[in-house]
Formats: structure tokens, C-alpha cells, sequence
């Protein structure tokens, strides 16, 4: 018996036109190739993250009164508060001497005094102000002049919290026999913006952790090149400027104008 027209039982089904272009047009190695490529880059995202969750547990969310005295005390600018802070530390005792490091250049002893009015004599008698750092390298640098040119062996280090972490790891670069004892200011309220104040701040913060990562990387490759992969600051800074940097150009060509004790 002739079939039916249009019978097609016991044929097999042919794929449609668009199952077929899809067949062709998507080649079975390719979403392991796409995996294969994102995976590094997920794995990065996935340690950035861990890496800053792990920044910010470890700020400080209180100020803490320093748990002894120690010769001096040092502060980075970069805020008036830090400043009120590190002055009221040195009129409470804390040590017998003040420097303030990256100082701008229009900011006079006076201005300084306008800040703290109650501790004009102590800014006037016991207050050392560095003009020459422009940046956290330069502060180092100069702090290790300082503290040297004086024979100290502790300090207290005054600066934002979030700022601490790279300041000790360059300090502990440039004095890494000096006793450091850190003082995290902490800022005061979240500012009038709402969302955008904390935007700001979230910015400000992964700017911080990645200058920290960039420092961490470069002192850790510093130490596997050893001594001749460190820069000047390890060493008294009597190398060339641009051994260590634009932060301390002026620090390494320039004597100390920091008198020694008497």
C-alpha cells in the first residue's frame, strides 16, 4: 500500500533552519573559553573585595588616648583636626616635642596658633613645622630627619585612620628601629550630604586601599632586591632625589632644619 502524502511516520524530525544557525553559530568550546578568560578576573574582584573588607575592620572608629609617653610626636597634614589632636596630645604630656610634616607653604606658625588658642605656648615653644614633604613618602623622610637630628626612639604617630595603615608602612620603612605608637583621628559625623557625603567617603576609601596595596607591593619587592633595592630613606637619606621620589626630592638634597638636642 502506497503511504499517505505528507506521512512521515517513522522519519526523523529535521532540526529547523534557526536550530541549525544556532548549532553553527554557537561552537561547544566557547562558554568554556569565556569561563576560562573571566575566571582570573573574578578571582581578583573576588580578593579586592576580601582585601578591603579586611582594610576597613581594621581602622579604628574611636580615638584612643596613647597608652604611654613616648620623646616626640608627629603629624601628617591633611586635616584640621589632625592637627587640634596632635597639639592637644603634646600640652597633655604625652612627649616633649611636636612636628608637623607637610606643611603648606601660605600656613604661618601663627595660623596654626589660630587653631588651638588655648595651646599658643605650646605651639610657639615645642612645635616644629616641615614645609618640604608633599607627599606620605615625603613625610617619612622627613620624620626620619627629624627623629634622628633629635636621637629619639618612640613616637607618636598622629594622622586619619584610614591614612594609618600606609603611614606606618612607610615609617616602618624609614625607622624601623623607632617604637611607634599610632593615634587614629577619627572624623566627627557624616556631613550634611547624606548619600553623597558617604559616597565621598566610600571613594576616599578605596583610593586609600589601593596607595596602601601600591605601598605594601613596593616595600615587599623592595625587601626581596634587598639592600640595593631600598631607597634612601633606610639609609639616612643621602642618596639622590629621584631615588626616592618627588614626595622627598627636597628632603635627600637639603640639610636637616631640624637642631639637634642639646
Amino acid at each position: 500500500m502506497t503511504p499517505m502524502s505528507g506521512d512521515t511516520r517513522g522519519r526523523p524530525e529535521r532540526p529547523s533552519a534557526s536550530q541549525v544557525v544556532m548549532q553553527r553559530d554557537v561552537p561547544w568550546w566557547r562558554g568554556r573559553f569565556v569561563m576560562i578568560v573571566l575566571a582570573p578576573f573574578a578571582l581578583v574582584g573576588v580578593a579586592f573585595l576580601a582585601g578591603f573588607a579586611s582594610f576597613l575592620f581594621s581602622l579604628e572608629h574611636a580615638e584612643r588616648a596613647p597608652a604611654t609617653s613616648t620623646d616626640g610626636i608627629v603629624v601628617l597634614t591633611g586635616g584640621a583636626q589632625r592637627i587640634e589632636d596632635a597639639i592637644e596630645l603634646l600640652a597633655k604630656g604625652y612627649a616633649g616635642r611636636l612636628l608637623i610634616t607637610g606643611v603648606n607653604e601660605r600656613t604661618s606658625r601663627e595660623t596654626i596658633k589660630r587653631l588651638t588658642p588655648g595651646q599658643r605656648e605650646f605651639v610657639e615653644c615645642c612645635v616644629d613645622l616641615d614645609y618640604r614633604a608633599q607627599n606620605t613618602v615625603g613625610n617619612a623622610a622627613e620624620i626620619a630627619l627629624w627623629v634622628r637630628s633629635r636621637g629619639f626612639t618612640s613616637l607618636i604617630v598622629v594622622t586619619s585612620n584610614y591614612h594609618l595603615p600606609r603611614t606606618l608602612a612607610e615609617l616602618d620603612e624609614a625607622l624601623p628601629e623607632i617604637r611607634k605608637i599610632p593615634y587614629a583621628v577619627v572624623a566627627s559625623g557624616r556631613g550634611p550630604d547624606g548619600f553623597w557625603s558617604l559616597a565621598a567617603r566610600a571613594k576616599l576609601l578605596v583610593s586609600e586601599y589601593i596607595k596602601y596595596i601600591a605601598v605594601s607591593v613596593r616595600l615587599r619587592v623592595a625587601g626581596w632586591l634587598g639592600p640595593h633595592g631600598r631607597n634612601s630613606r633606610s639609609t639616612g637619606i643621602t642618596e639622590p632625589a629621584d631615588v626616592c621620589g618627588p614626595g622627598c626630592r627636597l628632603a635627600a638634597t637639603a640639610p636637616s632644619p631640624y637642631p639637634e638636642a642639646r
